[in-house]
């Protein structure tokens, strides 16, 4: 077994680990009830957060690593209560180590498993738009994918696995891309926290001023980028 194979597996398995403990650990619930509790009642996740203690920090880097992985919640959620839990600077780093440890274990496993695998388990939808990123080696094209609201990231996270990018240049650029949204996400969650409401307003007023009209021209964006003749997923 080759070195890039070994890590791919290794970061494939301690993304199970990750979620597993998140499950057991962190909420307290059966492993199968979990996900199900987490998408649904967020109060919940919160009131278990803060019984842990000094655990929390790790509990919630767990959990929003596994929210890349295994998508059990939005990731807006999760960005949210990091601000509201842990104030702006310590939610925004918490938030960004999390989804940087979810984002490349979710690259590692794309990049083990090839694109065989994964396009059986990935949407029509999404192959047809961004099975092109099987040939991507544009660090400009992922930074844009992870900036701009709206792309499924974690599923795309899977996909760049299967390019030729290296796996550090995709850290970075991912990482740099998340991190607008992450911090616009925990400064919101501890404006609340903190009853700053009018800031909180203008804040989410200023964020979607940006969003939304990225959010709209999301695809024509990202037409503009892709290369003709490279958007299948072959399996």
């Amino acid at each position: 077994m080759n070195s890039s194979l070994r890590w791919a597996l290794g970061l494939g398995l301690a993304g199970l680990l990750l979620a597993f403990a998140v499950w057991r650990v962190a909420l307290g619930a059966p492993a199968w009830l979990a996900p199900l509790r987490l998408y649904t009642d967020h109060a919940f996740l919160h009131e278990r957060l803060r019984a842990l203690g000094w655990l929390a920090p790790a509990a919630f880097i767990l959990l929003q690593a596994a929210q890349v992985i295994i998508s059990p919640i939005p990731g807006e959620a999760t960005g949210f209560l990091g601000g509201y839990l842990f104030g702006l600077t310590l939610g925004f780093v918490y938030s960004m180590i999390g989804l940087a440890l979810g984002t490349m274990a979710a690259f590692g496993v794309g990049r083990w498993l090839g694109a065989s695998i994964v396009a059986r388990h990935v949407p029509a939808d999404v192959v047809k738009r961004f099975g092109f990123l099987l040939e991507a080696e544009g660090a400009i094209l992922a930074f844009v994918i992870y900036l701009i609201p709206g792309f499924p990231k974690d599923i795309v996270s899977y996909l760049f696995g299967m390019s030729p990018m290296p796996g550090w240049i995709f850290l970075v650029v991912s990482t740099l891309g998340r991190i607008p949204g992450t911090w616009v996400l925990s400064a919101q969650g501890a404006r609340t926290a903190t009853g700053q409401y009018v800031e909180l307003a203008l804040l989410t007023a200023l964020t979607a001023a940006v969003a939304i009209p990225l959010y709209y021209y999301r695809h024509a964006i990202l037409d503009r980028m892709r290369r003709p003749g490279k958007d299948r997923l072959s399996p």
